[in-house]
């Protein structure tokens, strides 16, 4: 695998390998095996690059000592393969050259942008700010697996940087820091009888309902961060109820998912989900299930700043979770910024057209190439949309 070949052959490269989540370990041997030629053709005198390879994570740095650190983050997995692997070229339902297959999008496009541009410029004197390279595992599965998150707790010190670029698909453009996310699940109690003596029973679906009709009325609020808006909403996502249709049920249960913006931490995002619950039924119990913190955006960073400018100017907030969140966690601004529309994420015709990756990669490579600003917290806010 060429690193330095054209971003759009080696998005094709990167696809026709499968890596479906938990079977990245040839995807990894080939990345790693690729940053090592890189490595070795550093020029003599310029520090070495370093490539370590922890599980299926690989991560690459450059050491120059400049200004600032970029961190290029990527994951390599997959979800699972649709008859969509190897990759194909056409053109798409607007005629544009289009490369289709697993991953096109999410997220094996952007990789190949990150990987190009970190083997481009390692050893190249055009480089002015120092780069961290991770090319991750576990991704589209339960975080438990993820390994950027492995990576931040047993190696952090090689997630430090000035700003982290992750390659989501964003549609060529910045979508700064994400909501949080935290979902709950509801269960109401009751005691099981025949529908034609309910008088007996006690109809657990029928005490769900409060919470039901509170979270249904909820007014989802916004707020704006660095110039962007993010919006929260609260939705009722899975509800099961029933044991017969000539039975009253014994047992109710829902799941609800607030996403809430970067401006609460976790704990008052989950003090403001239990208010709105307002359970004070003591056969209703609620238990917190999953708890994604947020991520504030960081435009007033001059790092995060600097590539909205060249990028072209304009910034969007991130409605969904993606794992921005930990380097926020860590303090470091971060970005999604990634080719590709969402929408074709995980679908059997996933594609990427070929100008969305060449356009990416050479916002990249110059973002990457401009000297950074001195100060790297007093930047002027880049226009929200």
């Amino acid at each position: 695998m060429d690193l330095r070949a054209d971003p759009v052959e080696l998005t094709a490269a990167l696809i026709d390998i499968p890596s479906v989540s938990r079977d990245e370990a040839r995807i990894a041997d080939a990345v790693e095996a690729a940053l090592r030629d890189v490595a070795a053709t550093v020029p003599e005198g310029m520090p070495a690059v370093t490539v370590e390879r922890i599980g299926d994570n690989v991560v690459a740095r450059t050491h120059r000592g400049l200004p600032q650190r970029a961190i290029l983050a990527g994951h390599l997995d997959t979800v699972p393969i649709a008859d969509n692997v190897p990759s194909t070229r056409g053109v798409d339902a607007e005629g544009r050259d289009t490369i289709f297959g697993c991953g096109a999008v999410d997220m094996k496009s952007g990789d190949a942008c990150y990987l190009h541009a970190f083997a481009t410029l390692a050893g190249s004197p055009a480089l002015k700010r120092d780069l961290t390279l991770i090319m991750y595992a576990c991704e589209e599965i339960a975080g438990e697996f993820n390994g950027l998150g492995h990576l931040a707790d047993s190696h952090p010190h090689l997630l430090e940087g000035d700003v982290a670029l992750l390659g989501e698909p964003s549609g060529n453009v910045i979508e700064a820091g994400c909501q949080g996310s935290i979902r709950v699940k509801v269960t109401a109690h009751g005691t099981r009888a025949h529908s034609a003596r309910a008088w007996l029973g006690d109809n657990a679906a029928h005490r769900l309902t409060g919470v039901l009709s509170r979270v249904a009325a909820y007014s989802a609020g916004t707020a704006r961060i660095d110039g962007l808006t993010y919006r929260e909403g609260m939705q009722v996502v899975h509800i099961q109820s029933g044991v017969a249709t000539n039975t009253v049920p014994d047992e109710a249960w829902a799941y609800v998912n607030y996403r809430f913006a970067p401006h609460r931490d976790t704990d008052e995002a989950i003090a403001h989900l239990m208010g709105v619950l307002a359970i004070d039924d003591p056969l209703v119990d609620v238990e917190i299930e999953d708890v994604s913190p947020g991520a504030a955006p960081g435009l007033d960073r001059a790092a995060a700043a600097e590539l909205v400018a060249i990028a072209g100017g304009v910034a969007k907030p991130k409605y969904g979770w993606t794992d921005v969140s930990r380097f926020a966690a860590l303090g470091i601004p971060a970005v999604n910024f990634g080719p590709g529309d969402p929408a074709y994420c995980h679908k059997r015709d996933e594609q990427i057209p070929v100008d969305m990756i060449t356009e990416l990669s050479d916002d990249l490579l110059r973002y990457l190439t401009t000297a950074p600003a001195d100060d790297g917290r007093n930047a002027t806010a880049p226009a929200a949309s």
